[in-house]
Parts: structure tokens; C-alpha cells; sequence
């Protein structure tokens, strides 16, 4: 009785070893694929992350609500088609102009936005015309960077209107083959070059939709 007990426990017990077994985990090279695809993957929301960030918030936020309403959803007509070329181009404008914005931050605390100029800045929100209590807008003057950046602006706004639906459903309402691939190899490409660019020649103007921080050492 006592032996063949005995003869059991070994066996119950190399069961239990072999339910106790960690799982196998997965060859190098897949784990090396997994470790690729999610890095590109951070990398393309990255980038769709900074680009968002290249362009005014207000403009950008027009466009997302209006042009559903200007295209009627990406059923154009002539009129529409007219009325929606007008909206981009307005918008396009808003965004070149936007990067000759910025911001100061006066001694009252308050931040004052004002227009980059050859000579300095000009500040069209701050209460007393004589300018007392701001620093020194000189040192704010127009650069060579800022129409790069204001190129740029652009550049990102065509892109993210021709990744947009209802816009290219407005001008392109049955695209060849040939239209499609370039509608949709295009706008990625203009994309990454820009924040190339954008990385090549940085500026830190904070203007009128761009994020505000603080004004210490700027300049």
C-alpha cells in the first residue's frame, strides 16, 4: 500500500511541475517586430501631434467646423466649390499672418499680443497707447524666420485640408487613380518635410493661437 503510494507522489508531483510551467515567451525576432511597430507607430502620432501644434488653433478650428458646412459634406456644387475655395484661401491667409504674431508679457502680470513689425512689435490689445509697462518691443522685430515659418504654416494647412474628406470629396468628387495616390501621398510627405524644416529653423514667438509660456529669457 505504503509503495504504491509512493509510486503516486512522484507522478502527481510531475504534474504539478509541468502545470506550473511559465509560458513560453515569444522568439526575439517577434518581439523585435512588436518593439518596431509600436516605436513607429509613437513616431506617427508624434508627428501628427506636432503638426496640429504648427498651425493656429482658431484656424484649424474653423476649418473643422465650417468645412463640413461649406461643402455640404463633401457634395459640392459650383457655388459651394467657389465658397469653399474662398474659405481656404481665407484661412490659409490666417495662418500666414499668425506667425508674425507673438505675445509680451507686460508688468501688470497680463499677456498682450501684438503684430511683428520691421521696427518692433506693435501691441493692438494693450490698454494705455503710450506702451508704459512693457518691455523693450525692439528686441520683438520682424525676422527672416518668421516668413520661413509663415511659408511653412501654410504649407501644413494644404496638407491637412487635402487629408480632409469632405474637402477632397468637394474638388475631387470621383479622382483617378493616379489624383488618389498623389492625394494621398502628398499631404504626408509636405507634412514630414515641414516639421523638418520646422525643427531646422525653430522660432519662439508665441502668437495669437499658439500655446503661451512663460516670457523670462525668450528673447
Amino acid at each position: 500500500m505504503s509503495s504504491s503510494l509512493k509510486q503516486r507522489n512522484p507522478t502527481s508531483s510531475q504534474a504539478n511541475d509541468t502545470d506550473q510551467e511559465p509560458p513560453e515567451s515569444p522568439p526575439p525576432q517577434l518581439r523585435r517586430q512588436r518593439s518596431t511597430s509600436h516605436q513607429a507607430m509613437s513616431q506617427t502620432l508624434t508627428s501628427a501631434a506636432n503638426l496640429a501644434n504648427l498651425l493656429p488653433t482658431g484656424t484649424l478650428l474653423a476649418f473643422q467646423l465650417l468645412i463640413p458646412v461649406f461643402t455640404t459634406n463633401g457634395s459640392c456644387e459650383y457655388a459651394t466649390r467657389v465658397l469653399t475655395l474662398v474659405l481656404l484661401t481665407l484661412l490659409s491667409i490666417s495662418c500666414f499672418l499668425s506667425s508674425f504674431t507673438d505675445s509680451v508679457k507686460a508688468e501688470d502680470g497680463n499677456v498682450y499680443y501684438g503684430f511683428a513689425t520691421r521696427k518692433g512689435m506693435w501691441v493692438f490689445d494693450y490698454p494705455d497707447p503710450s506702451g508704459l509697462g512693457l518691455p523693450d518691443l525692439s528686441k520683438y522685430k520682424i525676422r527672416f524666420v518668421d516668413w520661413i515659418h509663415a511659408v511653412l504654416s501654410m504649407l501644413v494647412f494644404g496638407a491637412v485640408a487635402m487629408r480632409d474628406n469632405n474637402a477632397v470629396s468637394c474638388f475631387y468628387p470621383a479622382p483617378e487613380q493616379e489624383t488618389k495616390k498623389v492625394l494621398d501621398i502628398v499631404p504626408v510627405g509636405v507634412g514630414v518635410i515641414c516639421s523638418l524644416l520646422f525643427l531646422v529653423f525653430p522660432t519662439r514667438r508665441h502668437g495669437v493661437g499658439y500655446p503661451v509660456t512663460g516670457d523670462g529669457g525668450r528673447r
